[in-house]
């Protein structure tokens, strides 16, 4: 074994130069270099916006979501949907650690991990998909991976099940994010709140604004209002269109007193809802965009065609501790738990 570059560089077959998530093709041998990690992988949580997009091109066919789903990874050596970008993470077992990361004193062969880095950059294998699981955007799966050794992981705690914390995990980035955006006294805008995104970083925004703050959920359908209202994760909700900004913008404003929002958080699934989240929010105010199915051309030429200042965040799936305080949620409350497994495991 050799070493090979800590962001996985020397994976890329395709384009020469570029790292693992940009490249077209990566090298997917699962013979380690000497500061990686093998993983045996059992199950793949595939991104929201990726799944759906699969689903959907399959003619929500399972056979049909296979083929496509070993094309993919046959192609390109690693799980990156060619239309939305977007990968998910993986649940397995630590299979190899190379001899430059035996010094880490966290993880040990045959300790069950998450990873917390996208399939989008992971240098997968799948010998043989295992079940489908639609209604979870999930497959089981009997594979291997590669970790860099850049690579974040958490380790699968022992007091919940660990299909409970992969379907937590598989979103930590969002609530995580919400934890740290979102202040005492705001008002905070939650576009898809009725997804389990959604739900986590309503649960946590509620903590955060305190007595004075505002915190209101917005969906396609009115499923999830009853759920949300009666156990706190907002404190209002509404209905709309979120592809329908002047829809949207009516109906927030006027759960928010008539006033604009100092947050939004955009968690929904589907494409062109750039403008719906930020036109409710002042100027000076904070958009997130935590969905993978967001462009960044559209946001930034909207905001400046309505001439609207406002901050603008990009999804990044890793914030600091977001393994953590995603967890730490299901610990605190037994609804969100009992919600997520009875509806994501």
């Amino acid at each position: 074994m050799t070493m090979g570059n800590k962001y996985g560089a020397h994976r890329v077959i395709e384009p020469k130069g570029l790292l693992p998530q940009a490249a077209h093709k990566i090298d997917n041998t699962m013979e380690i270099y000497d500061n990686e990690i093998l993983i045996d992988v059992s199950a793949l949580n595939i991104d929201s916006a990726s799944f759906r997009q699969l689903w959907t091109a399959s003619g929500h066919d399972e056979q049909r979501l296979r083929e496509m789903i070993l094309g993919i990874v046959g192609e390109r050596g690693k799980m990156q949907n060619p239309v939305t970008g977007s990968g998910g993470m993986l649940m397995g077992s630590v299979a190899k650690i190379g001899p430059a990361l035996l010094n880490r004193n966290d993880i040990k062969v045959g300790d069950r991990i998450a990873s917390l880095v996208s399939l989008s950059l992971t240098p997968l294998y799948i010998e043989e998909i295992l079940a489908v699981h639609p209604e979870i955007d999930r497959v089981d799966i009997k594979g291997q991976a590669v970790l860099f050794e850049s690579g974040i992981y958490a380790k699968l705690p022992e007091d919940m099940p660990e299909a409970l914390a992969l379907a937590a995990l598989d979103v930590a980035g969002a609530p995580a994010q919400t934890a740290n955006i979102v202040r005492p006294g705001d008002s905070v805008l939650i576009l898809g709140a009725g997804g389990k995104s959604g739900m986590l970083c309503g649960y946590e925004a509620m903590k955060r604004v305190g007595v004075c703050g505002n915190v209101v959920g917005m969906s396609r359908n009115n499923r999830p209002e009853r759920i949300l209202l009666d156990n706190k994760f907002v404190h209002k909700f509404f209905v709309a269109d979120a592809r329908n900004p002047m829809e949207v913008l009516e109906k927030a404003l006027e759960c928010n007193d008539g006033k604009e929002y100092d947050v939004a958080i955009n968690v929904v699934n589907i494409e062109g809802t750039e403008m719906s989240t930020i036109l409710p929010v002042r100027e000076g105010g904070l958009v997130y965009f935590f969905s993978m199915a967001t462009s960044f051309t559209r946001a930034a030429l909207g905001a400046e065609g309505i001439g609207k200042d406002v901050n603008m965040i990009i999804g990044n799936g890793y914030a600091r501790n977001h393994a953590e305080i995603t967890l730490q949620e299901l610990r605190e409350s037994q609804a969100l738990r009992e919600i997520f497994e009875k509806n994501y495991i």
